[in-house]
């Protein structure tokens, strides 16, 4: 294990933590993003092409999402699994840097018997981790929420989860936060203007008013809670639009193109998006895309403590930022690599050259945050020393000034038996071929349900989390679907 920290002097910009990347995966092997990105698939060889560069991403709502299938007896739908979403669900602890910026984590091991390869093939983990801050010491916040109230929305778990999680925020929030509030069905509607928290009845008579009925004019909303944002708009604090919906646009602009103009040009106007998405029947798409255009994040929660976790807990830790565009590469060796392959991040592949292109979008990290990815990487018969070289770069939100930092990684620092390896590391490769198997493909066949409970259930017993027994069940639930 290695790490290296690196610091720059951030004061907290408006804006949201999440990818700023492009359309999100809509299928195993999807088109080119339009923007030059590889969309590198399968195995790749150092020899032809030794870079490896994506943006970075905190999204997890592909794994809510498929959880809430799970629950519901129902797999997925594959198009809507990404393994990247998978991993970061899952704390990983890692340590963090002194000053803002990130700690790189590196470190592998070999594969389990039980995961079909050939070659010397071994998992490497990359785990970046920015620095955490203190809720005193955030600025006042400014939140609009632009509630989707159509008729699907009358569904049990999802108005009444909507107004129990916002609830419990207002009770949460500092006096001196603010907080707007935008319906839209087959229109939009400003219920409440932007309120001090310290005027919290009007607030929560305002949440307890709301009522499901009609069509789901999404872009008439996001509009209208746009307009909202900016008539309250506190400099100096941090602004925020948040949408609740299922995505399920069907009247009014529901072309995710121009939706996604509309919102990446509120988004250059410092108020970035986060999406919330509830609902069995849930348009993954649409509100991963306009999260990502918008320069924020989308989760999604399909029960009330899950939605409380995100309105108490993960809301108010993006209200600062640590990091934005920020995006990784990683060099690979040709003299000790055969090849390596990338799993997941399919829709977040960015061009090599662009790299150290700050005109081209990274992700938006936040105070405390952290960031996994994990290859596979085929090692060349004896090879020794560095297999890698994995750097991290980002602006400063403040600033706007880039900075990297790096780590190497020997093939020595992989060569540990699964059985010994950290237990995290197992929750991480138990998450991410669970994601593999769900989508089905190639990578599928490698790995079975099965040996993956066993790997999460061993994990489990040692670190007695509940997140880490939750996806026990859910391989087992996804088990007994075959």
């Amino acid at each position: 294990m290695r790490l290296r920290s690196s610091a720059v002097v951030v004061c907290a910009l408006l804006a949201l933590a999440g990818c700023g990347s492009d359309a999100p995966n809509s299928s195993p092997h999807p088109p080119s993003r339009g923007d030059g990105a590889q969309n590198e698939t399968g195995p790749q060889r150092p020899s032809r092409d030794d870079l490896s560069t994506f943006a970075l991403d905190v999204d997890t709502a592909s794994y809510g999402y498929a959880a809430g299938r799970l629950r519901d007896g129902r797999r997925p739908d594959p198009d809507t699994v990404r393994p990247e979403e998978f991993v970061n669900s899952f704390d990983q602890h890692y340590p963090q840097p002194k000053g803002d910026g990130f700690a790189v984590h590196v470190d592998g091991t070999r594969l389990p018997a039980s995961h079909e390869t050939t070659g010397d093939t071994r998992l490497l983990r990359i785990g970046l981790q920015t620095r955490g801050e203190d809720s005193e010491q955030r600025k006042d916040a400014a939140l609009t929420f632009v509630i989707d109230v159509s008729g699907s929305m009358a569904d049990p778990d999802r108005l009444d989860l909507v107004q129990d999680a916002l609830h419990t925020l207002v009770d949460q929030l500092r006096p001196s936060d603010a907080v707007a509030i935008v319906t839209f069905n087959d229109r939009a509607k400003v219920v409440r203007e932007m309120t001090r928290v310290a005027e919290k009845q009007r607030l929560h008579d305002a949440i307890d008013s709301l009522r499901a009925g009609g069509s789901t004019n999404l872009g008439d909303g996001l509009v209208t809670g746009y307009e909202t944002a900016r008539d309250g708009f506190r400099a100096g604090s941090s602004n925020r639009v948040i949408l609740l919906s299922d995505g399920l646009a069907n009247t009014g602009t529901t072309d995710a193109d121009r939706l996604l103009r509309q919102v990446r040009e509120e988004a250059d106007k410092q108020i970035a998006l986060l999406g919330v998405g509830v609902g069995s029947d849930y348009g993954d798409e649409l509100m991963e895309r306009l999260a990502d255009r918008g320069d924020g994040f989308v989760v999604y929660v399909s029960e009330r403590r899950q939605a409380r976790d995100v309105f108490v807990r993960r809301l108010p830790a993006t209200l600062a930022l640590r990091a934005l565009d920020a995006k990784a590469q990683v060099q690979f060796d040709a003299a000790t690599v055969a090849s390596y392959e990338l799993v997941g991040y399919e829709n977040r592949q960015v061009a090599d050259e662009d790299f150290r292109n700050d005109r081209v979008d990274g992700g938006e990290v936040g105070p405390g945050h952290s960031v996994t990815a994990l290859y596979l990487v085929r090692l060349k018969p004896g090879a020794t020393g560095r297999i890698a070289e994995v750097r991290v770069r980002w602006l400063d939100p403040s600033t706007k000034q880039p900075s990297e930092t790096y780590e190497s990684i020997a093939a020595g620092d992989l060569s540990g038996e699964f059985a010994s390896a950290d237990s995290r590391l197992k929750v991480c490769y138990a998450a991410a071929f669970f994601a593999v198997a769900l989508r089905g493909g190639d990578g599928a066949r490698a790995v079975n349900l099965g040996d993956l409970a066993k790997i999460a259930d061993e994990a489990a017993g040692r670190l007695d989390e509940r997140p880490v027994d939750d996806l026990v069940d859910l391989i087992h639930t996804a088990q007994r679907l075959s």
